[in-house]
């Protein structure tokens, strides 16, 4: 088991050796701050919040209320429950790999296992797919391309490896699975449709 474990870790660090030190240009250093950065993102989230309960009345804000609940397990799970489990220092604090990493943000104290960021926004990305899949059939390619989007630049700017990431993306979209699941099943959200009065009649 220790060996299958060793080979994972090994295998993470050669992943984000080419993803972070090698794969690199000037356009994506100019990008992926602002891709992986909270408040990029505020706005749509303001949006939503306000959106949804403005079209879709009551169940509109309970997918506000399951919204911002999927977002809170999924970072409460990993930050505060899995991450003091593991203690595993960022790439951008590890002795042997810091003076390599290209770090374009500030590092952080925080531990690295597993990317909040990457579980929050898959949680998010996914939940809205789920809950919105009957409205549109982009949903899915969209919210999995923020999701995915947002846990690559969190490698490309030096504060995560790809591992995890894909723990985070992995809880996010369990949590986004059972939440999701739960409110279509109580609320479901229906496209809506501009009904036509019938002609008058003579």
């Amino acid at each position: 088991m220790q060996e299958i474990i060793d080979r994972l870790i090994l295998w993470d660090y050669e992943a984000w050796l080419y993803l972070n030190t090698q794969w690199v240009n000037p356009v994506l250093d100019a990008i992926m701050p602002f891709v992986r950065n909270q408040w990029t993102w505020a706005p749509l989230y303001l949006f939503l919040l306000i959106f949804m309960p403005m079209n879709y009345k009551r169940k509109g804000f309970m997918w506000c209320v399951f919204f911002l609940l999927t977002f809170a397990l999924g970072d409460f799970i990993s930050a505060s429950i899995i991450k003091p489990l593991y203690l595993r220092p960022r790439p951008c604090n590890n002795i042997h790999l810091k003076d390599i990493t290209h770090l374009l943000v500030p590092c952080g104290s925080g531990y690295s296992f597993p990317s909040s960021h990457a579980t929050n926004h898959f949680a998010l990305g996914i939940f809205s797919a789920i809950t919105f899949k009957h409205i549109t059939k982009w949903i899915w390619p969209i919210g999995l391309l923020w999701a995915i989007s947002v846990g690559y630049a969190q490698i490309y700017v030096g504060v995560h490896f790809p591992g995890d990431v894909l723990v985070g993306g992995l809880l996010g979209s369990i949590v986004a699975i059972i939440t999701g699941s739960v409110f279509n099943r109580i609320y479901k959200l229906e496209r809506k449709t501009a009904t036509l009065a019938p002609p008058e009649t003579s």
